[in-house]
């Protein structure tokens, strides 16, 4: 080669590594983004309670006496387990006991009263009858007959009127009794006692309509034990009794527990105009794992409306309004792709078209600068 070719050959290629050198030193820094690669698994569509649910027992009484009166028995502490029938709390009720003897007395006397008297009615129909049968041997006149007869018929009358006294007497006794277990209070069924209100020798007051007076004792059976919790009421009509449901509670985190949809609620609650609720009420699947959870745990519901296995999944945190994402290309360029969505829930969305397993999309949207066209890299691998 001529020496002046090979000068300016050199003097070229000198001129192209210097424009490069410039280029590599003023090239844009590529912004790091994090990305998801898409795979393929479950989807479901989903929806969660909008206020905190709680456990519920299945059995819960707040029970009070149905009359006032001063506290002289109680047989149970808060905490305690009671069977069913137990006395937890009795009233003082010592008028009752001595109306009682009064009655016992009256029905001891008419029963006594009665038996005499209807032996003496016994006897004297028996003798009016003897009386008859001289009257027609001609022995006696007819009169003496007719004041036998007479005599019998009110005494038999005095017997009616004594039997019915005994009757009374028992019927006294009986509402005495009946009064005395008013002042009584006695589990209906087996379970904890969680709250006592009052102490011996306190009065305790029934709870008038209207007017809200603490229950004497708070009885609960948590042997069974379910969750009750508020759906936004236009999701009301998607749910339906049987429905799989997920509950996760905040005194447990990372644990969920597999329910199924019970009931919903006929009706709508309001407990503020902008928050209208239906309640729902939410059986645990395997109840031996709900053992020892406490009533009043607050809970979250979710209720799996619809579920598809082995589809193309999205985080839903990579979608952009109008079903659009960002992909990372193999070139490092940010593209944009509108997506075609089927199920979705606050998690994952199901990808029906617009995206392949294995494509690179953008999450970290909120990061200043990310945007179709510019150059990016993934998290871990920026210069």
């Amino acid at each position: 080669m001529p020496p002046l070719a090979r000068r300016s050959l050199m003097l070229a290629l000198a001129g192209i590594a210097v424009l490069a050198g410039g280029w590599w030193l003023t090239r844009p820094t590529p912004l790091a983004v994090t990305v998801h690669e898409i795979t393929r698994g479950r989807v479901e569509a989903s929806i969660a309670n909008t206020r905190a649910g709680e456990i519920e027992a299945c059995q819960r009484t707040k029970m009070s006496t149905i009359i006032g009166g001063r506290i002289e028995t109680l047989t149970v502490r808060e905490g305690d387990r009671v069977e069913a029938g137990q006395v937890l709390m009795r009233l003082w009720h010592g008028d009752l006991d001595a109306r009682l003897a009064v009655s016992r007395a009256q029905l001891a006397t008419a029963t006594q009263r009665q038996r005499e008297t209807c032996t003496l009615a016994a006897n004297a129909e028996r003798e009016a009858e003897r009386q008859a049968q001289l009257v027609r041997r001609g022995f006696v006149s007819a009169s003496v007959e007719e004041r036998a007869r007479a005599d019998a018929s009110a005494r038999r009358a005095a017997c009616d009127t004594l039997r019915t006294d005994a009757v009374t007497a028992q019927a006294q006794i009986e509402a005495i009794e009946a009064e005395r277990q008013r002042t009584v209070l006695i589990a209906p069924f087996a379970g904890t006692v969680a709250k006592i209100t009052g102490e011996l020798g306190e009065y305790s007051t029934p709870s008038p309509p209207g007017v809200p007076t603490p229950p004497a004792i708070d009885l609960i059976d948590d042997s069974c034990l379910y969750v009750k919790a508020p759906m936004d009421e236009v999701d009301a009509p998607k749910i339906h009794p049987g429905q799989s449901v997920r509950v996760s509670l905040e005194a447990l985190p990372g644990r969920s527990f597999e329910g199924r949809v019970k009931r919903i609620a006929p009706y709508i609650t309001a407990v503020e105009k902008q928050a209208r609720t239906v309640e729902v009420d939410i059986d645990f699947v395997h109840p031996e794992q709900a053992q020892g959870l406490l009533v009043g745990y607050s809970a979250d519901v979710e209720i799996v409306l619809d579920a598809r296995d082995d589809v193309l999944r999205l985080p839903a945190s990579a979608l952009r309004e109008g079903n659009r994402v960002l992909v990372l290309g193999q070139d490092g360029m940010l593209v944009e792709r509108t997506l075609k969505t089927g199920l979705a829930n606050w998690d994952a969305v199901e990808v029906l078209e617009g995206l392949n397993a294995g494509d690179q999309v953008v999450t970290s949207l909120e990061r200043e600068g990310v945007r179709a066209g510019v150059h990016a890299v993934a998290d871990g691998s920026a210069p």
